[in-house]
């Protein structure tokens, strides 16, 4: 009575070998670990900004890391269960190119519309840098987004699609390292 489940259940191991890039072994693992620091199978917004918060070293890492969470939260309930954590994980670290440009764009895409506003891109870009604690750099990310936005907005709507964020990635190396999207 009242013990954690340490142990993924069988038909949700099964649906997550197919789901993710990890190996059965490596999902158990995962999973132990989830319910280890979090009991009741879930993730709140505190713990994960607390964590990522921990991991830079920095408080400056809150706004971007609530980004990430709101990314990671695909049934936008407020936390993060095993699936949507291990789903996330996987495409950031073991996922194709295209798989994680995908991801990139969710992450950019605050409002959820399926476009990419430059304002968006704006908040994004100064969150991670604001983290990285590069604070004198708001004209040079100014400038590096209008010229993605240049390069990328192929119908000029002052948006970008997830079609113009792939392709636009694609042609530019630049972009795609400062997304760490590289395979």
């Amino acid at each position: 009575m009242g013990k954690v489940q340490s142990k993924i259940p069988p038909s949700e191991l099964k649906d997550l070998l197919t789901r993710t890039h990890f190996t059965e072994n490596e999902l158990k693992e995962w999973y132990s670990g989830f319910k280890r620091d979090c009991p009741d199978g879930r993730l709140t917004l505190e713990q994960f900004t607390n964590i990522y918060s921990e991991f830079y070293g920095t408080h400056e890492a809150k706004k971007f890391a609530e980004h990430l969470f709101r990314t990671f939260d695909v049934n936008q309930d407020g936390r993060i269960d095993f699936r949507e954590f291990i789903c996330s994980l996987s495409i950031t670290t073991r996922g194709s190119f295209e798989e994680k440009l995908r991801w990139a764009f969710d992450v950019y895409d605050i409002d959820g519309n399926g476009v990419i506003s430059f304002n968006e891109v704006l908040a994004i870009v100064r969150s991670i840098n604001k983290m990285m604690g590069y604070i004198n750099d708001k004209n040079a990310s100014t400038e590096r987004i209008q010229d993605v936005f240049k390069n990328f907005d192929k119908n000029q709507d002052q948006m970008l699609s997830l079609e113009e964020f792939i392709e636009g990635a694609k042609r530019d190396q630049t972009f795609v390292k400062m997304l760490q999207c590289t395979e």
